[in-house]
This record gives structure tokens, C-alpha cells and sequence, in this order.
């Protein structure tokens, strides 16, 4: 159970106060706010790294309190840590998982390449918070030590990955995977409802033979269930966890069993199947785990695209396009042409799987970097892979809410297609041979005549032949729907 006895509001009492105290670290005094719980090594990063506005992700921080939970409570149980500083740390690490001092976690992305600087921001909080619990006073790391207690039996070589697995699998499950679903869901039910509604299908952008509009959304549902399932495929690198690796994968200064001890620990915390990795020079040397969740999240981004541009161009018109769609008025589509509304929802989704393809750019990139023990691009790794999913997290769930669930069709305009379509006459190529059906095809065309005129028109075949070979719906046929 977590304590906030000493809360008030947002706002930790002891530290609502102005000015500056003096903390320290192995390269001297430096001064600190007097209203926040880091220590000397946030303060330098804060100085030396003052590039742009992209700062840490908080899931990040979020599951390094998770991270160091499981630490303090292996070291407890061990022996390593006495159970009053290990109590108070426990409290502190649940403190910064539910975001309640997100306000001390001010670090750039742009830092070290290890994320050393992200894990000391943590270790001081951490450390600073227990102190204040256990009634110490601030920044004299007395009883509890940043480095000595809060990383005790860690490096941010090891630490700082496994929360770049924990933290993108939390993304995943908690967020991306159940909005996919509900996408899923929602695409399906659509399908059903139309799935004996016949219309004309396009293949090179030109008329081709007559499918269901079912068939054609059972599709887009069908690649977006493949994409889950290369996603799930890729997650499961995620689930072994760097931790006990310490510096360069030999475990130094991290007792016996620890690896074994916090990623169980970890996997109870979170009830997912974490586990040590069984190689853990691999694991701190590379990123091949972000990289193929990254692969796989453009992927999806890819499918995404594809239906979003199907979507608008169904939609388009609505007098002058293809009109088969009736996509919901959402909000004014022009500053100078009264009336129009846009398929923007669409143009939303291609903005932002475009861009995740950008960020997969990077982290394939990234991956390139892991030189002899340890990759130093990770900061921007995890920032790019957790951005990623709550993009597509957040533009599914839009997509989803304010076009799908929305979109109805125009069958008028459907059926004018079906009545029109000269390609039906692929129906008749069995009768009068594929030439045959060329030169009706030709003459309807050249002559603007529908299917049936030039058919007859031609002389290859009478009007009851006609008649029995051309049915739209069994041209159809069922297809395969789903996955």
C-alpha cells in the first residue's frame, strides 16, 4: 500500500519552499532547487544538456520505479538492504511508478547515450524521498544513498534497458494492443453488416471484377490481425530482461542469483513473463529487441496507411470522386469553401504512421551503434518506440471513434458502378474466349454502350446467355474473411 501521508495535493510538504540547498556528488557541491528531490547529477545534466524541448518520456520514469521496487525488495530479502531503508525506498519507487513526482524527472533525451543520467535522476529522488520518509534530511544521502542503496546490485548499463523492455511491453499491453483490438472490432462489425453488398472492385486504380464491400473491409481486418501478431512475435525479445548485467554483462558487484531474483520479481509486479536474459553481453551491447519491436510497429504503420488512404479515396467526392462512402462530418473542411468537409481523420493517420516510419529510420539506425559492450543511443531508442505506440495508440482509437464507427455507404453510387462496369465481362470469357470478351469490352467503350449492349451488340452470345452468365453477386463469390 502506498503512503502519501506526507502529501498535500501535488506537492511533497518539506519541499514547497524557494531558494536552493547544496548537494554533492564525486565532482563536488553544486546547488540544487530547494523544492525539488534531485541531486547533484540531475542539476549537471540539466546544465550540460539544455538541447530542445524533448524531454524523457515519464513512462520511463514510471517503470524505473517499478525497477527499483524489485531491486530493494531482492536486496531485502537477501540481506543486502535493512528492512527500514528498504521499506522507505519500496515506498518512494511505488511513489514515482503511480506519477506522483513526475514534476523531479526533468532530464532531455539528447544525454548520455547510456541513460546513466536518467537512472541517477531516479537513485536521487528516490533516495532524497526515502530520506524525507525516514525523517533525514535532504541531500546528506544519510541513511539512504543513491548509489549505495536505490542502484545497489545495478548499473545503468543493465537498468536502463530492462526499463526500455518493461516500459515499451506496459506500452504495448496497456495501450496499443487493446486499441488495435477495438479497431479490429469495430472494422469486422462493419464487414458483416456489408458482406452481401456487391460492388465494383479496383485493382491499378481501374475497374476490376465485383467482390463485397464485406470482402473489401474483411481484408483491412485481416492485415491488421497479422500486424498484431508480428507485433506479439517481436514483444516476446522484450521479455528478457538486461538486469544483473551491471556494467558489461559479468554481473560485477551484483551478487549471485540477482539476475534470476529481480527479473522475477519484476515479472510479479507487473504480471507479465519477464525473465533474465540469457546472454546478457548481447543484452547491454545491442538493441535488437527495440529494433524488431520498432520493424514491427512500422509494419502496422504501413497496413494503417493503406487503409486510411483506401478509405479517403472510397470517400472522395462526394459528387465528383467515387463516392461509394459517406464518411461523418466531423468539422469544416475549408476557410474558403463553405460546405466542404475533409476526410481528416485519414490525413491524421498517414501524418502519423509516416511519422513513425521516420522513428523507425532512427532506431534501425541506432542499432548500428552497439560498439564492443554497449550500445549509447538507447535515450533516444525508447523515446522513439514508446512515442511510436502512443501514436498509434491514440490515432487507432480516433480512427476508430470518429470515422469507422461513423462511416456509412452511399449504394446508390455502388450499384451505378456495378451497372456500369465494363470488367463484368470477364464473366464471359469462358464462353466466347478471352479475345472475344476483349472485343465486347472494347465496343462497349468505344461506343459508350453498357455490358449487355455490347455483348449482344457483338453477336458472340445471346441475351439468355448473357443473362445467366452475368450475376454480380456470384461473381462475388464468398472469399475469405478474416483472420
Amino acid at each position: 500500500m502506498v503512503n502519501r501521508s506526507l502529501f498535500k495535493g501535488s506537492i511533497p510538504l518539506g519541499l514547497n519552499r524557494r531558494g536552493f540547498r547544496t548537494e554533492s556528488d564525486s565532482l563536488g557541491k553544486i546547488k540544487v532547487p530547494a523544492d525539488r528531490y534531485w541531486g547533484a547529477q540531475t542539476q549537471r545534466s540539466l546544465y550540460h544538456f539544455n538541447i530542445a524541448d524533448d524531454k524523457m518520456p515519464k513512462n520511463v520514469y514510471h517503470t524505473y520505479g517499478i525497477i527499483k521496487n524489485a531491486a530493494a525488495r531482492v536486496n531485502k530479502e537477501a540481506g543486502r538492504l535493512d528492512n527500514t531503508k528498504a521499506k522507505a525506498i519500496i515506498q518512494a519507487s511505488l511513489e514515482v511508478e503511480k506519477g506522483w513526482l513526475d514534476e523531479n524527472f526533468p532530464l532531455c533525451v539528447w544525454q548520455t547515450g547510456s541513460g546513466t543520467q536518467t537512472n541517477m535522476n531516479v537513485n536521487e529522488v528516490i533516495a532524497n524521498r526515502a530520506i524525507q520518509l525516514l525523517g533525514g534530511k535532504i541531500g546528506s544521502k544519510i541513511p539512504v544513498h543513491p548509489n549505495d542503496h536505490v542502484n545497489m546490485g545495478q548499473s545503468s548499463n543493465d537498468s536502463f534497458p530492462t526499463v526500455m523492455h518493461v516500459s515499451t511491453v506496459l506500452a504495448l499491453e496497456k495501450h496499443l494492443f487493446p486499441e488495435l483490438n477495438q479497431l479490429v472490432a469495430c472494422i469486422e462489425g462493419k464487414a458483416e453488416v456489408w458482406s452481401k453488398v456487391v460492388k465494383i472492385g479496383r485493382t491499378h486504380l481501374q475497374d476490376a471484377v465485383p467482390l463485397t464491400v464485406g470482402q473489401e473491409w474483411s481484408g483491412w481486418a485481416y492485415q491488421l490481425k497479422c500486424s498484431i501478431r508480428g507485433i506479439k512475435k517481436a514483444e516476446k525479445g522484450l521479455f528478457k530482461l538486461a538486469a544483473g548485467g551491471t556494467a558489461v554483462g559479468t554481473g560485477l558487484n551484483a551478487p549471485k542469483g540477482f539476475s534470476n531474483a529481480i527479473a522475477n520479481k519484476i515479472a510479479k509486479l507487473t504480471s507479465y513473463p519477464f525473465v533474465t536474459a540469457p546472454n546478457k553481453f548481447a543484452a547491454l551491447s545491442s538493441v535488437d529487441a527495440m529494433v524488431s519491436i520498432m520493424a514491427s510497429l512500422r509494419g502496422l504503420a504501413t497496413v494503417l496507411i493503406k487503409i486510411a488512404n483506401d478509405i479517403r479515396w472510397l470517400a472522395s467526392g462526394p459528387c465528383c470522386g467515387l463516392g461509394e462512402l459517406h464518411l461523418p462530418d466531423n468539422e469544416p473542411g475549408s476557410s474558403i469553401m463553405p460546405g466542404k468537409v475533409n476526410p481528416t481523420q485519414c490525413e491524421a493517420m498517414i501524418m502519423v504512421c509516416t511519422h513513425v516510419i521516420g522513428l523507425d529510420v532512427a532506431v534501425a539506425m541506432a542499432g548500428l551503434q552497439g560498439n564492443f559492450q554497449l550500445n549509447v543511443t538507447r535515450p533516444m531508442v525508447v523515446t522513439n518506440v514508446l512515442h511510436a505506440c502512443r501514436l498509434l495508440a491514440d490515432m487507432s482509437k480516433s480512427f476508430r471513434k470518429f470515422l469507422i464507427e461513423g462511416t456509412t455507404l452511399n449504394e446508390k453510387k455502388i450499384q451505378y458502378y456495378v451497372d456500369h462496369s465494363l470488367m463484368l465481362v470477364t464473366a464471359l470469357a469462358p464462353v466466347v474466349g478471352y479475345d472475344g470478351a476483349a472485343e465486347i469490352a472494347r465496343l462497349g467503350r468505344d461506343k459508350n454502350l453498357n455490358l449487355k449492349q455490347a455483348a449482344l451488340q457483338s453477336g458472340l452470345l445471346t441475351e439468355n446467355q448473357f443473362d445467366q452468365l452475368i450475376n454480380p453477386t456470384l461473381m462475388a463469390g464468398h472469399g475469405v474473411k478474416g483472420a
